[in-house]
């Protein structure tokens, strides 16, 4: 089933979400409704307080980077880093990043929850993750390059933060009255949204 993804503005987006435990109710379910979601929505990401749930899961399939075969940008990715996007599909549950390493640089991020917003953020290259996955089974794992940051962006979501806090204060006054907008539901998105309305 497709969710209507929450937008800015939402307080959920600003929660420190939960862990949760294997008895969550409907779990595997929700997580196919999420990887649905975000297909439909074109994402390559999507944290659950993103559909309005608090909780520590993220899921992650970065595949979109590398199928717009016979692209001009074909010459972005070596053909080892495109056999990793491509094959990349992930669940993550109760994660906490242990260590981010190497030096920042910076790629123009968007968020499905900030529609038509893209903007420079700097992240570390390399990324050491703990979580559980849909099993519950218990993984750390250490990601470098677009997968590390997608990650790095999703994680963020459960934390509470958004790519926008990350950019200068220059861009985020730049961008002030488009968020703005979203918040009041004045902007257009190709998949379905859900604008906060206040209690």
């Amino acid at each position: 089933m497709i969710l209507p993804i929450v937008v800015y503005g939402d307080p959920v987006l600003r929660k420190k979400a939960v862990d949760i435990d294997k008895d969550y109710p409907n779990l595997k379910q929700l997580i196919a409704d999420m990887f649905e979601t975000m297909y439909q929505a074109s994402g390559v990401g999507l944290a659950a307080p993103q559909i309005g749930k608090a909780i520590r899961l993220f899921i992650v399939d970065t595949h979109p980077f590398v199928e717009d075969e016979g692209d001009e940008d074909d010459d972005e990715f070596t053909p080892e880093e495109r056999k990793q996007l491509a094959a990349f599909k992930k669940i993550f549950i109760n994660a906490q990043i242990i260590e981010e390493e190497g030096n920042e640089w910076a790629f123009k991020e968007g968020c499905l929850s900030i529609p038509k917003i893209r903007e420079d953020v700097s992240r570390k290259p390399n990324v050491t993750i703990e979580y559980v996955d849909e099993n519950f089974v218990k993984h750390k794992e250490t990601y470098d390059g677009l997968i590390a940051r997608v990650i790095q962006h999703e994680y963020d979501h459960i934390e509470g933060v958004l790519f926008t806090d990350k950019v200068s204060p220059f861009k985020r006054k730049l961008i002030a009255g488009k968020l703005s907008d979203i918040s009041k539901g004045k902007i257009g998105a190709d998949y379905k949204i859900k604008v906060y309305k206040g209690k």
